[in-house]
């Protein structure tokens, strides 16, 4: 393997098209202002490397990139790429991860907006993350231990888990499809509406108008704080473990609820079920 260290690109694709090449201590940045220094790289790896300047990641393959730093001028940092692995490194430029497939991440810190837009297998776990549309039409997410905040996250993805998650955001999981949620906090107006086969399980959800206009909706052993008009044209199947502000108009299903402050039921094609007081199959 071919290893560069202590060095200072800022020319045009400094590193065009290299195979298998470590990158160690290294800056990407000065007055020539180029872009793209990795473009077309195979078998890359970087570690402890500063990047400020555009797009130093398009169409590479067999990536891994360690204890380094991507600013907020580092825009469109990884596009097109695969088979990468990102470990403990700071993504800070818009649109970092796009059109993407098969990575894996570990200790990063994210602050993008458009961030993860067409992914298609991703894995992350203990990351933390502010961004505005995350993960916009990715597929296959396995995420653990992350920390997100921001707006519009997880829209229309599709087939993926999260454990032990916390995520502050607004509008998260619009028309999503295919997604398990477990022992995680989410909280954010508009929770998953239109979304499709979505399962929250011993989770804690917070804000309002939650799982309106879902499909397949399940909840097991949730608590729903400060809720109100839950469920509005919902097919679900709910076990819900605290009192909830208010249910409107569930379509069909039922929900296990030991309170809930108001229930609307004020359309003929609602037709779901609401049990107070009872544990599901009727157990006090």
């Amino acid at each position: 393997m071919k290893t560069i260290t202590n060095k200072t690109f800022d020319e045009e694709r400094a590193l065009y098209a290299e195979r298998d090449i470590l990158v160690k201590d290294c800056s990407f940045d000065g007055p020539a202002d180029g872009e793209s220094a990795f473009k077309e790289g195979r078998d890359v790896a970087v570690d402890h490397c500063f990047f400020n300047l555009r797009y130093p990641f398009w169409h590479d393959a067999g990536l891994k990139i360690e204890h380094s730093e991507m600013t907020g001028l580092c825009r469109a940092a990884l596009w097109y790429s695969k088979n990468v692995e990102i470990i403990n490194t700071k993504l800070h430029g818009i649109k970092a991860l796009r059109e993407c497939a098969n990575i894996k991440m570990r200790g990063c810190d994210i602050i993008s907006p458009e961030f993860g837009w067409s992914v298609r297998g991703i894995e992350m776990e203990d990351c933390t993350a502010e961004s505005e549309y995350f993960m916009m039409r990715a597929e296959r997410l396995t995420f653990r231990d992350v920390r997100m905040k921001g707006k519009y996250s997880f829209q229309y993805i599709t087939d993926s888990v999260f454990e032990n998650c916390v995520f502050d955001t607004k509008d998260a999981f619009w028309h999503a499809k295919n997604i398990t949620v477990r022992n995680s906090t989410v909280k954010g107006e508009y929770l998953a509406w239109y979304s499709e086969n979505i399962t929250f399980e011993n989770c804690k959800i917070i804000g309002t108008q939650p799982l309106c206009y879902c499909k397949n909706l399940k909840l097991i052993h949730c608590e729903m704080v400060d809720t109100d008009l839950s469920f509005e044209r919902s097919d679900v199947e709910a076990t819900l473990t605290a009192p909830i502000v208010s249910i409107k108009n569930p379509m069909s299903g039922h929900i296990y609820v030991p309170e809930a402050g108001e229930i609307i039921m004020d359309i003929d094609e609602a037709k779901g079920e609401i049990i107070i007081g009872q544990k599901e199959g009727g157990k006090q």
